[in-house]
C-alpha cells in the first residue's frame, strides 16, 4: 500500500501493481479498493494499476466538509503520482465521478466507464433532491444501518423485503462502516439526470461498458452516455451483470486501451 496527499491534505491510500501505462480505478458506492482488486490483478501484465480507496473509506483519510471537487483533486493527486497523465476506469457511481474528473480537465488519456447510473427512461422516478441530507442526518444520529438501507432502497432500487433479508448478511458490518460515504455518492449522482452538456464536452476517447443481464436502467444509461460522448463507444459484456467480472472486463479494457 502507498499513499498520496491530496490538495486539502487528505491522505489517499492505493495499491500499485503491474507495469505499463498507468490506469487509476475509481470505485462506486459501498466499495473500497477491494472491489476492483481482482480486476487490477487481471490487468497487471499490461498496465500499471493504481487501485485506490476513495476518501472516507478503507485506508484513506477524510477531511470535512465534503465536496465533489475534493474527490476530483484526489484523482488529480493520483495522476501526478502516476507521472502526470493516466487512463481512468470508473465503476457505477465511480464512473460518474470519473466523468466529472475528465470534464474538469484532468490529464486523462483514455476513459472507461462501467455502467454509470443515470436515468434516461421512465423505469423509475428520479432520486429525491434531499437524499444527501437525509443520509447525513441518519449518520449524525448514529443510525448507520438505516442510512445503508435508505441508499439501498432509494438509490440502488433494491426491494424493501430483500433489504430486510440482507440485514444479517456477513458483509453488512462493512457496509455500515463506510455508510457516511453514501452521502458522497448521493451528492455525485444527484437525481440521476444525464448531464448531457458535461458529457458532450468530453473529447477523451471513452469506452462505456454494460452487462448483458444488467437492469435495463443501467444498460440504457450506458448506451445514452456512449452516444452523447463525442468519442464514445459501447461494449456489452455477454452474460454479465452490474457486478464486475474481472476476466470479461479486463479483456474488453485491454483491447480498448491498447488500440
Amino acid at each position: 500500500m502507498r499513499t498520496v496527499t491530496s490538495a486539502d491534505g487528505t491522505a489517499i491510500a492505493f495499491d500499485q501493481l503491474g507495469s505499463g501505462p498507468p490506469l487509476i480505478m475509481v470505485v462506486g458506492a459501498f466499495n473500497t479498493r477491494s472491489t476492483t482488486e481482482a480486476l487490477a490483478a487481471a490487468l497487471q501484465n499490461q498496465l500499471t494499476i493504481l487501485n485506490y480507496d476513495r476518501r472516507g473509506r478503507g485506508d484513506s483519510g477524510d477531511t470535512p466538509p465534503y465536496s465533489v471537487e475534493r474527490e476530483i483533486e484526489d484523482i488529480e493527486a493520483l495522476i501526478a503520482s502516476a507521472g502526470g497523465s493516466s487512463l481512468l476506469f470508473g465503476y457505477s457511481s465511480g464512473a460518474t465521478l470519473a466523468l466529472k474528473a475528465a470534464a474538469h480537465g484532468l490529464a486523462v488519456t483514455k476513459l472507461a466507464l462501467y455502467e454509470p447510473p443515470f436515468l434516461v427512461d421512465d423505469s423509475r422516478p428520479p432520486l429525491p433532491a434531499d437524499l444527501p441530507q437525509q443520509l447525513a442526518e441518519l449518520i449524525s444520529a448514529g443510525r448507520r444501518g438505516d442510512a445503508v438501507e435508505l441508499y439501498q432502497t432509494k438509490a440502488v432500487g433494491i426491494p424493501e423485503d430483500v433489504v430486510k433479508q440482507m440485514r444479517q448478511a456477513p458483509f453488512r458490518p462493512a457496509l455500515e462502516a463506510i455508510a457516511h460515504t453514501l452521502v458522497y455518492d448521493a451528492t455525485i449522482v444527484g437525481d440521476l439526470t444525464l448531464p448531457t452538456e458535461l458529457i458532450a464536452a468530453i473529447v477523451t476517447p471513452t469506452l462505456v461498458l454494460n452487462g448483458e443481464h444488467s437492469p435495463p436502467l443501467l444498460r440504457n444509461a450506458a448506451r445514452a452516455v456512449a452516444e452523447t460522448l463525442p468519442n464514445g463507444e459501447l461494449c456489452t459484456l455477454a452474460g454479465q451483470t452490474h457486478d464486475i467480472s474481472p476476466d470479461a472486463t479486463a479483456t474488453a479494457l485491454a483491447e480498448f486501451l491498447s488500440s
